[in-house]
């Protein structure tokens, strides 16, 4: 054979070799790690949940309370797997049952992101928990208490989470730096409505944090979250729904401090962990336009400006394996601006007043103890006084957290 096909004849077996080699599939190869989160509770109230309100606030539709008595809460299935050596995925499925004992099926996170991008940049597409602040990134598993602040319940329906892309860049320097920006569709409160063709929101965030000797470290931050809302629903007192459209914009501190003796957290560690939301909103309400007695006419169109602001502060102190207590406060405020108008002849009225009491700062005082077997397993007895409106409702939560499966290791 001449040179020319002996070559060939080389080339074409390599090839074939190849592609019998890209055919090959180990058993373990791509299996995807898959677990099961399950969060069971019973609660008790002195007030009816489904009556649940913060004065001066419009609530998202997910910001209430959780079904009184025996519930099994939101349980998360999670696969999640590297793709190739490029691409990574997760998918996170939440489960959970309403009042009447039907399930519901909501898609937390679904995924991907880049695991090879040059100079400290990472990509990530899909729908996914924002990371602005530092709580709302989190799944509710990973919380230290059995429910969110009541500022990321007022301002935020809980937590942010869209659809959307997100650009994240570490550069390399000696002390943690991480800067960010999020594109998001803008469907979620406190966006609404997929404003501007299905592109609504945007954030931006900058974290950083380090090592203080041996025992300290420590992380804080601030984030920019901004949104656009069309026809976005609330509860607004006697007078049923209110659907708003304007803007939403919201501005996040967030600072965390850890201690474990040596860098050892098992046995003995504190962590005190805190959070200052202002959010701005400016649009109009479409609600009822209401006579004498709350009688309903027609709809009408308000002019809407707030400003709303809280924080919490709160602290977990483990001082034995196993064992955990944690103390947290609360306190929100909102200073909102609604007219007063003649709906009917010789009817004035204040759509201020839907919202509760201008003159109270809903506030919250929540205590916890917890006892883990394992990292798998975790049970939580909590107790919280809330004075979310003037009458003061007591709470107690017992919760257990059990993983089933593969589980990755929390961030920081």
């Amino acid at each position: 054979a001449t040179p020319f096909v002996a070559c060939l004849g080389l080339a074409a077996g390599g090839l074939a070799a190849g592609a019998a080699a890209a055919q090959q599939v180990t058993g373990n190869a791509f299996n995807p790690a898959i677990s099961l989160i399950l969060d069971g509770k019973f609660t008790s109230f002195d007030n009816e949940p489904e009556d649940y309100a913060i004065s001066g606030f419009l609530l998202g539709e997910e910001a209430g309370l959780s079904n009184e008595g025996l519930s099994l809460d939101e349980s998360e299935l999670v696969i999640s797997s590297n793709v190739d050596d490029r691409f990574y995925g997760s998918f996170t499925a939440a489960l959970a049952t309403d009042a009447d004992g039907e399930t519901e099926v909501e898609i937390e996170e679904a995924y991907l992101q880049t695991l090879a991008l040059p100079e400290g940049f990472t990509l990530k597409a899909g729908r996914f928990f924002s990371d602005i602040g530092y709580l709302n990134v989190q799944h509710a598993h990973r919380w230290e208490f059995a429910d969110e602040p009541l500022v990321y319940r007022a301002l935020l329906g809980t937590q942010y989470g869209d659809t959307g892309v997100q650009l994240k860049w570490l550069p390399p320097t000696e002390r943690y730096i991480e800067l960010g920006a999020e594109v998001m569709r803008g469907s979620s409160f406190p966006a609404g409505g997929a404003a501007n063709d299905g592109v609504g929101a945007f954030s931006v965030f900058a974290h950083t944090g380090g090592d203080v000797g041996a025992s300290h470290s420590w992380r804080g931050g601030v984030s920019y979250l901004s949104t656009k809302s069309e026809g976005r629903e609330s509860p607004f007192g006697e007078l049923g729904d209110a659907s708003f459209t304007g803007d939403s914009d919201v501005a996040i501190a967030d600072f965390v401090w850890k201690w474990a003796e040596n860098g050892n957290p098992r046995a003995r560690n504190f962590v005190v962990q805190g959070e200052y939301l202002f959010r701005r909103e400016d649009g109009n309400l479409l609600t009822q336009e209401p006579g004498p007695g709350f009688i309903s006419f027609a709809q009408v169109l308000v002019p809407y400006d707030g400003e709303q602001q809280g924080f919490y502060l709160q602290g977990v102190y483990q001082w034995r394996p196993r064992w955990r207590a944690g103390l947290r406060y609360d306190r929100i405020s909102a200073d909102n601006d609604l007219p007063v108008l003649e709906t009917v002849p010789g009817f004035f009225f204040d759509f201020n007043e839907p919202l509760g009491d201008a003159d109270h700062d809903p506030n919250r005082i929540t205590a916890m103890v917890d006892w883990s077997h394992s990292e798998f397993s975790r049970l939580r007895l909590q107790l919280a006084k809330d004075r979310s409106t003037d009458d003061g409702d007591t709470q107690f939560v017992l919760q257990y957290i059990m993983s089933l499966g593969a589980h990755g290791a929390h961030s920081f």
